[in-house]
């Protein structure tokens, strides 16, 4: 018996973070000591206050199917949420409660892509995005996302590779993996860009928005009126409150999408499940004090990372702004990328993800979570100039 499968299947990709951390912990099952610098994952518990919630919730009673788009309390404890933190109005019906955050991205390049379409999505960046505009036929146009502009996007260069085929614009700031913040005066500049095509919708992917560090702001694109109306804002709570498991994501979208994203909701995964949106209330709601401690923690590991990496020979890293990701320069290691973190999980224990996992532009660059201990980062970075001191590029 032969199975034919719909071709679109031969064009799916992945996210390879998640085989090197089956990788890991496999070789972690055998004995080894691995330390993974490759997953994006906080490695703090989810606050008490939030997993008591969904406690409560289940013990309430709340066992039962939702509305596909949330409850309306979590929706309207998003809205207040942006509202608070950006001073931004959001009806709480153009928000969608959904089940982490590839789901917004799903949803979207499935409403914009098909033959003949493109889509702009940065490079390097989230691995989906490519994986997903190819599954649709559509045609992805990287946008490059480059070390000497701060791994910021640049408007000038996004602009420009627009052309009446786009029907998509995919951003990204907090930036995976690069850790790239685009200041202000740049989003200004593309939004004024944007003005001029009225016909590209945009996807921003702001994810990592409370995990900012010296001084920066995030720039939120609901702040800009003339694209509301053709604007899918993709965020949620996995990284920011630590709950990564609990597949938690929302998004907002312009009255004219909204209906076609519910109707995908009810085609695909009904709801999310009643107990964990209740905790997202709790989250949004309750003590933010934990919140500050996780981003502090993290600005500290950022500030051991770079200067570790930096340190090591043939590697230059610049500071990352955002995120918990550092995007260190390997090109001068003689080594190519995905080689390099190969070699250093099998033959160092350290897990990492090779550049290219992130679109053409990542050769000779790795990413590094700085979602780790700062114990485990610095013996890491001791793993890794042993290595580069002792091993010729393969």
């Amino acid at each position: 018996m032969t199975l034919q499968t719909v071709a679109a299947f031969d064009r799916i990709g992945e996210e390879n973070a998640f085989a090197v951390l089956a990788r890991a912990t496999e070789l972690a099952s055998q004995g080894r000591d691995i330390i993974n610098l490759g997953i994006g994952q906080p490695d703090f518990p989810t606050p008490k206050h939030i997993v008591e919630a969904a406690i409560k919730a289940l013990r309430d009673g709340h066992h039962g199917y939702t509305p596909s788009v949330g409850i309306k309390p979590l929706r309207e404890a998003v809205a207040a949420d942006l509202h608070k933190r950006f001073k931004i109005e959001v009806s709480p019906d153009r928000v969608m409660i959904v089940p982490g955050g590839k789901v917004t991205m799903f949803e979207t390049i499935l409403m914009f892509g098909e033959a003949g379409a493109d889509i702009l999505y940065p490079d390097p960046g989230f691995p989906i995005y490519r994986s997903m505009i190819e599954f649709t036929g559509a045609k992805p146009i990287p946008v490059p996302v480059r070390e000497e502009n701060g791994f910021a996007f640049s408007a000038e260069e996004t602009l420009k590779l627009i052309t009446p085929k786009t029907r998509l614009l995919i951003l990204n700031s907090p930036a995976n993996p690069t850790g790239g913040v685009t200041p202000k005066a740049e989003v200004d500049k593309l939004i004024a860009g944007l003005e001029k095509h009225p016909n590209v919708a945009i996807m921003s992917d702001e994810i990592y928005d409370q995990m900012v560090y010296d001084g920066e702001k995030h720039v939120c694109l609901l702040s800009y009126p003339s694209i509301r109306d053709r604007l899918i804002l993709l965020n949620g709570w996995s990284k920011t409150y630590a709950m990564t498991g609990w597949r938690m994501g929302y998004s907002i979208w312009p009255d004219k999408l909204y209906e076609y994203a519910r109707k995908l909701a009810v085609n695909s995964y009904s709801c999310v499940n009643a107990p964990s949106q209740y905790a997202a209330i709790a989250a949004l709601t309750g003590p933010q004090d934990a919140v500050g401690k996780m981003v502090a923690e993290f600005d500290k590991r950022r500030k051991i990372v770079v200067e570790g990496l930096n340190k090591l020979p043939g590697v230059s890293c610049a500071i990352p702004k955002g995120a918990f990701y550092a995007f260190p320069n390997i090109k001068q290691t003689g080594w190519k990328a995905k080689a390099l973190a190969s070699a250093l999980l099998e033959d160092a224990g350290v897990a990492l993800i090779g550049g290219p996992d992130f679109g053409i532009l990542g050769e000779g660059y790795i990413r590094v979570s700085y979602a780790n201990s700062a114990a485990n980062i610095q013996k890491a970075l001791g793993r890794m100039g042993e290595f580069l001191a002792s091993r010729k590029a393969a």
